[in-house]
């Protein structure tokens, strides 16, 4: 769903109202047609594609949360920091874990994001570790 922001949103509050029910109901129009997106698995350009990856970890990811710690804009940057965890559909549903951050680049009006690019505090192998069904 393609909510719309009123005239008078402030673009951190959406992002931050996005963040608080992602991956449901995501403000689409904050993001330019060809917006850039690249994180440690993905890497791709178009507001299409970016709908599309939100639309596999909203069927595959179960129980997501994403937890903001931080939100902050520094002239046409915006970082958050956040953790993302769901329960991964395998049979033992292992809970998984992701901490980083996103560093979101606006466009020269400070209206669109052209650039998002998350960063994990973790590796991949990391991440891959969690699914493993190894006993404490």
């Amino acid at each position: 769903m393609n909510t719309t922001p009123s005239p008078t949103a402030n673009i951190l509050d959406i992002i931050r109202a996005d963040y608080a029910k992602f991956p449901e109901a995501q403000t689409y129009s904050i993001y330019s047609e060809d917006v850039y997106f690249k994180d440690p698995v993905y890497n791709f350009r178009g507001i299409k594609q970016y709908q599309k990856m939100i639309g596999f970890i909203t069927f595959w990811f179960k129980n997501l949360k994403l937890e903001l710690h931080d939100l902050a804009r520094h002239e046409n940057l915006i970082k958050a920091e956040w953790t993302m965890s769901w329960d991964a559909p395998l049979p033992w549903k292992p809970r998984i874990s992701v901490t980083g951050w996103s560093d979101l680049t606006l466009d020269t009006t400070g209206e669109l994001i052209i650039s998002h690019i998350d960063y994990w505090r973790c590796s991949k192998l990391d991440v891959i570790k969690q699914h493993l069904p190894i006993p404490n």
